[in-house]
């Protein structure tokens, strides 16, 4: 073998390792906008749905304003938020006054009762399951490409391509605590 031969394959070599590296992260980038557009997706459901739900105890809990206050204005971060971080902490804020709009619905049994507020119930816990596979399948695609993009010797070619690493969809410390319930 020449040695014009051998530095010709490794160009070659280096070549294709360039190619692949770039398209594979081109591949995971699409990956996680499409996940993060499945995230979108259901958040939106979500908040289509609150107005129909807070209409619901409005109609049986006229002097909870400061709760319908509270979702409402979580709605609408969660409808102004655009990035994950921006997203994730609106979630969490709106998660929490939901969680006040239905503790006051337990003191209402003809609420409880309602088939409508029942039904709407039901379509927010399929949502909010929805956004969690969502978040979980995000997050894991987040992580195969941020190792993708930090490992050597991808950081060097990454990082020259303009990939970075994604954030990922986190859940605030208070969500992470164990729920005390008392009898």
């Amino acid at each position: 073998m020449t040695p014009l031969l051998v530095i010709g394959i490794i160009a070659v070599l280096l070549v294709l390792f360039i190619w692949s590296l770039y398209n594979g992260l081109v591949t995971m980038k699409t990956q996680i906008d499409e996940a993060w557009s499945q995230i979108d997706v259901q958040l939106k459901r979500r908040t289509d749905l609150i107005p129909n739900l807070v209409a619901s105890v409005k109609g049986y809990a006229k002097h909870e304003k400061s709760v319908f206050e509270n979702v409402t204005k979580a709605r609408s971060a969660m409808m102004g938020a655009e990035s994950p971080e921006q997203k994730a902490k609106a979630n969490d804020q709106l998660s929490g006054a939901l969680k006040s709009l239905f503790a006051v619905a337990e003191n209402y049994p003809q609420l409880k009762a309602n088939e409508n507020f029942l039904q709407l119930q039901q379509e927010l816990g399929d949502t909010e399951d929805k956004v969690a596979y969502s978040r979980q399948f995000y997050n894991s695609t987040v992580m195969d490409y941020n190792v993708k993009v930090k490992v050597f010797p991808n950081v060097f070619l990454a990082g020259a391509f303009g990939f970075t690493e994604k954030p990922f969809f986190k859940t605030a410390e208070e969500e992470k605590k164990a729920v005390k319930v008392e009898f």
